[in-house]
C-alpha cells in the first residue's frame, strides 16, 4: 500500500479498471478550478472536477476578494479615474518583480477589460464607489480600493495611478461571495463534482498524463482524463518542510493565508514527473497596517533603529520586507497625532519623552532612532522625504511624547502565502525542466508561478487564479484525445 504522501505517479497500465472518466479532470475547485472547469465545460468538454474538502472555496473563499483588474473597467471610470492597458502594464511589471514573467503579465492585463466582463456574466456584483480609507476590503460594499500602492513611490512616477482593486459587492466575507458565483457557474456550465476526493498522483503512458489517482471516502479511486488534467490545488503555505526548503522567512509567519490543502501536493506530483518549477522562494506576507490611515503619519524601523521603506506603500510589500530583509524586526514610530489605541489589537508598547529614552527602552543600537527620528523630522518641517519618497500627504515631523508600536513577528499578525509554483505557458501547459510542454498536464492558480514573480498587489491572486484558469481550463479541452 502506498503511504499518504507519496506522490510517485502511475503507470496506466497498472490500471485494472477506472473509476470515472472524463475529457476534462480538474483537481481543485477554488477559484482557478472553478474557472478552468467553466471554460472546459462550455467548450463542449465532459468535465470532472475533484475537490479534497467538501465543496469549493479554497483559499479564495476565505480571502477579501479583491480582483486585481484595469484598463478602464466601468467601476473605475464611474468612480472616475482613468486607466489604459499600457500605465496597467507598466506598473505590473515593476510591481511584480523581480524578473517578472513579461508574456503573463501581457496576457493578464490584455484580458482585464474583457475578465471584468466575464465575472460580471458570472453574475458577481461590484458596487460603483471607491474607497480611499484602505487598501483592503472597506468596511462598506464600495467595490474600488488603491490595492497596490500604485499612488505612492516608485510606481507613482512609473505609470500613472489608478486604483485596481476590484471587490464583489457584499458588507463581509467578499471572497466567499466570490466563490459562490464561481462554483455555480462551474456546475451550470455542466462540470460534475467529486468532492472529499483527494487526488495524490498522476497517472502517464508513455510520457503523457492521462489521469489521475487518489483516494474518495478513504477508498483508492483512478480518475481517467481523455484529453487533460488540470491542477489548481492551491500552494504550499501549509507545508513546513517545503516552506524551509524554499522559502524560509514564510514559516515565521503568524497566520498562513490559505486552508489546510495548500500543501503543495499538486506541484509535488508534477515534479514527479519532471515539472519545472519557478520562484519558489516567493511570498506575500500581509502586515495590515494601512488602517487608520494616520499611522501612515509615524515611520517604520528595523533593529537597527533605521528606515527601510516608504510607509505609505502597499503593506504586503512592508510585510515582505520586513520578514525577507529585516528578520522580522520592525516597529512602527508615533506620535500622539498619528496614534490610534489598540488598532487590530495592537498597542503601543512603549511611550517615552525622548527618541532617545524610546531607543533605549526598545533596545536599539544607541543613538540610531535619535538621527533616524531627527533627520525625518528635518526634511518633514519642509514636507519632503528625500531618502524613501512618502508622500507629501503623509509627511510631517513627529512630536514628542512619541511611542512604538511592536510589529515583530509575534505581536504583530504577518500573514503569508506562497507565490511559487509550476512553470506554465500563457496557455496553461505544464513545462518540464527542458522547457518542454508535458502532455495532457495543464495548471492555474497558486499551483503555479503565475504573474507575481515576488512582488504583489492584492487582488492579483484571484485575477491571475481565475483568467489563467479559464485559459487552462479551455486549452485543456481542446487538446487531442487519447484512445
Amino acid at each position: 500500500m502506498r503511504e499518504a504522501d507519496d506522490v510517485t505517479p502511475c503507470e496506466a497500465a497498472d490500471i485494472e479498471s477506472w473509476d470515472g472518466t472524463a475529457d476534462v479532470v480538474v483537481v481543485g475547485f477554488g477559484a482557478a478550478g472553478s474557472a478552468a472547469a467553466f471554460s472546459a465545460a462550455e467548450a463542449g468538454a465532459e468535465v470532472l472536477l475533484t475537490e479534497r474538502t467538501g465543496g469549493p472555496g479554497g483559499a479564495a473563499a476565505l480571502a477579501e476578494g479583491i480582483v486585481y483588474l484595469g484598463g478602464g473597467t466601468p467601476i473605475q471610470t464611474a468612480c472616475g479615474f482613468e486607466d489604459s492597458v499600457e500605465d496597467m502594464y507598466r506598473y505590473m511589471m515593476a510591481a511584480c518583480g523581480p524578473d517578472p514573467d513579461e508574456a503573463k503579465i501581457a496576457r493578464y492585463c490584455a484580458e482585464s477589460l474583457g475578465h471584468f466582463d466575464w465575472l460580471v456574466a458570472r453574475g458577481v456584483p461590484f458596487d460603483p464607489r471607491f474607497c480611499a480609507e484602505t487598501s483592503m476590503a472597506p468596511t462598506g460594499t464600495e467595490g474600488l480600493v488603491y490595492s497596490g500602492g500604485e499612488d505612492a513611490y516608485p510606481f507613482n512616477e512609473i505609470a500613472r495611478p489608478a486604483p485596481r482593486g476590484h471587490l464583489a459587492k457584499a458588507k463581509r466575507s467578499t471572497g466567499w461571495l466570490l466563490m459562490q458565483h464561481l462554483a455555480a457557474a462551474a456546475t451550470g456550465a455542466g462540470a460534475v463534482v467529486w468532492a472529499d476526493t483527494r487526488i495524490d498522483r498522476l497517472v502517464v503512458d508513455d510520457g503523457r498524463v492521462v489521469g489521475v489517482q487518489g483516494q474518495r471516502y478513504g477508498q483508492p479511486v483512478s480518475l481517467r482524463a481523455r484529453r487533460g488534467v488540470v491542477l489548481t490545488a492551491g500552494g504550499f503555505i501549509f507545508n513546513d518542510d517545503m516552506l524551509r526548503r524554499h522559502c524560509p522567512p514564510l514559516v515565521r509567519g503568524t497566520f498562513k493565508v490559505g486552508t489546510e490543502g495548500d500543501d503543495g501536493r499538486g506541484i509535488r506530483m508534477a515534479q514527479a514527473i519532471g515539472a519545472a518549477v519557478r520562484n519558489m522562494y516567493a511570498g506575500e506576507v500581509s502586515l495590515p497596517i494601512t488602517p487608520p490611515r494616520t499611522l501612515i503619519h509615524g515611520i517604520l524601523v528595523n533593529g537597527k533603529g533605521q528606515r527601510f521603506i516608504n510607509e505609505d506603500t502597499y503593506m504586503g510589500r512592508v510585510g515582505q520586507a520586513a520578514l525577507y530583509e529585516q528578520d522580522g524586526e520592525v516597529y512602527l514610530i508615533v506620535d500622539e497625532a498619528s496614534y490610534e489605541v489598540n488598532w487590530m489589537g495592537l498597542a503601543a508598547t512603549w511611550v517615552c519623552e525622548t527618541a532617545a529614552q524610546l531607543e533605549a527602552e526598545i533596545g536599539l543600537p544607541t543613538g540610531s532612532l535619535q538621527a533616524t527620528v531627527d533627520l525625518y523630522n528635518r526634511h518633514a518641517a519642509a514636507g519632503e522625504d528625500p531618502l524613501f519618497h512618502k508622500g507629501t500627504a503623509w509627511v510631517r515631523p513627529l512630536v514628542p511624547p512619541i511611542g512604538a508600536i511592536d510589529l515583530r513577528v509575534g505581536p504583530a499578525p504577518y500573514a503569508p502565502f506562497t507565490l511559487g509554483g509550476l512553470e506554465t505557458t500563457v496557455e496553461g501547459e505544464v513545462l518540464d525542466v527542458a522547457g518542454d510542454a508535458i502532455g495532457g498536464l495543464f495548471a492555474a492558480g497558486r499551483t503555479t508561478a503565475g504573474v507575481c514573480s515576488f512582488g504583489y498587489a492584492s487582488g492579483l491572486s484571484i485575477g491571475d487564479s481565475t483568467l489563467f484558469g479559464r485559459l487552462a481550463g479551455a486549452n485543456a479541452a481542446s487538446a487531442q484525445a487519447t484512445a
